[in-house]
């Protein structure tokens, strides 16, 4: 479905100057790093993939041989109303749950970060609980999680655009504080519902095609959660030319927060690896929002989640991994980030034929 770009004129001051503030990526510089990665000592192109996450992250970085050194991954916690219609096989005091496990670094997540060395940022953007003053967490909150969906909008347009402005705030500190390289996670007890609806309407496809079973639904409870997402599509009538208000109207608080870190992270020329399903649906709607936002991330894996497929390739990206994972928190980000590591090293560490005094092919 082909959708034209949205005006900016309604756009916040801070929206307007971080959109402003994302550049073109050096065409000059992508030449001059593939050079580079075409001497080193193998075959020209063998490493695939990984050559090309490694030009990439070096000409968002704007630099031959970049460094990569410090990884952080943000991950965004929010609750949501529609989870009184019975969308999520798990209770919603899960979410806070959660949150603390991260907070003691018992997730899946923690374990994944540790193995690659990176940092877990845990981010309360719109968690029902009073959390107080437990140490580590990043107090973010713009609501005690969204309205129900399927009854009317899931916020206010200016609900959005705080959650999303909390969100570039968080990248641009840690593009200040020099993290080389980003990823985005999630925490929210049905956050797959509102993540189905922005498919849908982002990408035009038809609810039942990019909805699944999230946390574990049987097939009647799948099929309720189509009804649910229908219905809340029909009732609020989201329209795709109008990103912010899509979030608005179906989308989640840690959505909308992972909208605005991925703008901010791209203004200051830092790198994001994305999640699965729930870090996609705000990839989408930053892409809408500005389309180059695309060569400033990378897709970190193929979430088993039924609609990520048509998000992907939506964004026009292909995902690093395929591994069957569906458990968000910033689990795939974490493996992500470990190949977007492996490439640079490849980059800035192989020798050159020249250096290592190998023969070059002749022909």
């Amino acid at each position: 479905m082909t959708v034209q770009p949205p005006k900016s004129a309604w756009y916040p001051t801070w929206l307007r100057e971080v959109l402003d503030n994302i550049a073109p990526l050096d065409s000059k510089l992508q030449k001059k790093v593939q050079a580079r990665l075409n001497n080193l000592t193998k075959p020209v192109k063998s490493l695939g993939r990984l050559e090309k996450v490694a030009r990439q992250y070096a000409v968002i970085r704007g630099q031959e041989r970049p460094k990569l050194q410090k990884k952080v991954v943000y991950t965004f916690a929010a609750d949501h109303g529609v989870t009184d219609e019975g969308v999520s096989a798990y209770p919603k005091e899960v979410t806070a749950q959660m949150v603390y496990n991260f907070l003691r670094g018992g997730a899946a997540v923690n374990v994944l970060a540790r193995h690659v060395g990176a940092e877990v940022q845990v981010v309360d953007i719109g968690v029902d609980h009073d959390f107080g003053q437990v140490e580590g967490l990043i107090h973010k909150k713009v609501l005690r999680g969204t309205s129900n969906l399927a009854k009317g909008p899931a916020m206010t347009r200016q609900e959005s655009l705080t959650a999303m402005e909390e969100g570039c705030g968080l990248a641009q500190q840690a593009a200040t504080e020099g993290v080389d390289l980003l990823g985005t996670g999630d925490m929210g007890i049905g956050n797959t519902t509102p993540s189905s609806a922005i498919a849908a309407v982002m990408t035009g496809k038809q609810v039942a095609s990019v909805t699944g079973r999230g946390t574990g639904l049987n097939a009647k409870g799948l099929e309720h959660k189509i009804q649910v997402i229908q219905q809340a599509i029909q009732l609020n009538q989201p329209d795709p030319r109008d990103p912010v208000g899509v979030l608005a109207k179906v989308g989640g608080l840690e959505i909308a927060a992972i909208v605005g870190f991925l703008l901010g992270a791209a203004a200051r020329q830092v790198p994001v690896v994305v999640d699965g399903f729930i870090s996609t649906a705000g990839a989408l709607i930053a892409a809408r929002l500005h389309p180059p936002i695309r060569n400033y991330i990378f897709i970190s894996h193929l979430s088993a989640e039924k609609g990520h497929r048509a998000m992907c390739a939506a964004l026009g990206l292909k995902p690093l991994l395929d591994l069957d994972l569906r458990l968000g928190e910033g689990t795939g980000a974490c493996l992500g980030i470990s190949l977007v590591e492996a490439g640079v090293k490849v980059l800035n560490e192989m020798a050159t034929f020249d250096e290592a005094k190998v023969s070059q092919k002749e022909r």
